[in-house]
């Protein structure tokens, strides 16, 4: 039976849990701390329930103390009941590696309830200035990630009532310093440039080479250029990720049955990614990721054009195509695959846009000035910086990229926003400084 005691605001909540070796009695305790935004009756209520269910996880054994317990061992349990169960293998690999590298060997003997903030930020601090074995030391970014990991454990801690309080939310992180060099992206004309490149053939140099004739006798060719078509899917996906402002992921999950052809739009629902080999395709982790965006009617014109050409190579290949084929499943096809109709590797459109850049700036004539080879990446951020010129509000373009706040958005693009805050500024002065003389 348990006892409960009033402290002051809080009610202490004890349990008998057997016997030691030397007969004396066990007990496990825990604090129960009411909502002020109740009423007394209802605090009462929830009191019981929180006891009746502490009393039976005592009982169970499945009571864990966050004052006994190390933050190494809440670890393990937290990775297999917790983290195995939700999330995606490729977090769930990055958690493992920074617990392992990181972060068990600075904290791991700590008990889980005894863990300062202030402990946090000296393990911050020297993560920042411990040299790495391949040289310099980690990244901001990577240590606030660790600090991440160290705070969802903590969270989860606390939802389960294994200790009180997230020690991660009075620690302090090194702050993120972006600069505008950090996010590549087009201008508006370089973006206008890469997309006529789009409709060019590739200039491949070819080396010399030996090859054999119809009758196995060997003849030299000498070096020489060969002009390649880009395929229509492969401008259809840098169309895309340019006007809808999308990942890559979410590009290389899109099925058929997302594009609204009649309302104009792609429902942005899921992910693609690799994991142990195999391609991961599922929802998001953050819910405002999943949007309807409008399409541009150049890209649903080219959108018909590849499903169009999709249907006819289905029923070309017949058995070998891996993919739908009959007309009721078809849709369920992805827009973008290999040439057997299985899902599109997420490389595969990153190597060809470097390819597609980097051949067409290794063919300029002498004194041409070349395109950046910016990251595939570069394309989403082309989009928002284009549309944030030409003073499309935050909120849409925040809603367009399937970003969680405004601020995220306001925070990646500050680069575009600072144009934008001189012209504002330049505005102002035309219209009350120097207004335009009236007849």
């Amino acid at each position: 039976m348990a006892s409960i005691t009033k402290r002051g605001n809080t009610y202490r909540i004890r349990v008998s849990n057997g016997r030691d070796s030397q007969g004396r009695q066990l007990f496990e305790s825990t604090t129960f701390t009411p909502d002020p935004a109740r009423t007394e009756k209802q605090n009462q209520k929830a009191l019981e329930i929180f006891t009746l269910k502490f009393e039976e996880q005592v009982k169970s054994g499945k009571y864990l103390d966050g004052e006994k317990l190390t933050f190494a061992a809440f670890s393990d349990i937290w990775l297999k009941e917790y983290a195995s169960e939700r999330l995606a293998p490729a977090t769930l690999r990055m958690y493992r590696g920074l617990l392992r590298d990181h972060i068990i060997p600075a904290i791991g003997s700590v008990k889980l309830a005894k863990l300062q903030p202030r402990t946090l930020n000296q393990l911050y601090n020297k993560l920042l200035n411990t040299p790495k074995a391949r040289g310099g030391t980690l990244s901001p970014a990577s240590v606030r990630r660790i600090h991440s990991t160290i705070s969802t454990i903590y969270s989860t801690a606390v939802r389960w009532n294994v200790c009180l309080e997230n020690p991660c939310e009075r620690a302090e992180p090194p702050k993120l310093h972006r600069n505008a060099d950090d996010v590549k992206y087009f201008t508006l004309e370089e973006a206008q440039l890469f997309l006529s490149i789009l409709d060019r053939p590739m200039v491949c140099p070819q080396c010399a080479r030996n090859r054999k004739d119809d009758t196995g006798a060997v003849y030299h060719v000498e070096p020489y250029t060969e002009l390649q078509p880009i395929q229509p899917q492969f401008k259809l996906f840098f169309y895309m990720a340019l006007f809808l402002g999308c990942r890559r992921g979410e590009l290389i999950a899109l099925q058929w049955s997302d594009i609204d052809f009649q309302a104009q739009t792609a429902s942005i629902t899921k992910s693609t990614y690799p994991a142990k080999g195999q391609l991961i395709t599922k929802e998001p982790k953050n819910k405002t990721s999943i949007r309807t965006v409008a399409v541009p009617a150049a890209i649903l014109t080219m959108l018909k054009e590849q499903h169009k050409a999709q249907m006819q190579e289905a029923l070309r290949l017949g058995t070998a195509w891996e993919g739908k084929i009959s007309p009721k499943d078809f849709e369920q096809n992805f827009i973008f695959t290999q040439w057997n109709g299985r899902q599109m590797y997420p490389s595969t459109p990153y190597a060809a846009f470097h390819k597609i850049i980097s051949r067409y700036n290794a063919a300029l004539p002498e004194g041409g000035t070349p395109l950046p080879l910016i990251p595939l990446h570069g394309l989403r951020h082309t989009s928002a910086t284009l549309l944030i010129s030409q003073n499309i509000d935050i909120r849409t373009v925040s809603g367009r990229l399937g970003h969680a706040q405004t601020s995220t958005t306001m925070n990646i693009y500050a680069h575009s926003l600072k144009k934008m805050d001189v012209a504002a500024a330049d505005t102002l002065q035309s219209l009350l400084v120097n207004p335009p003389r009236t007849c």
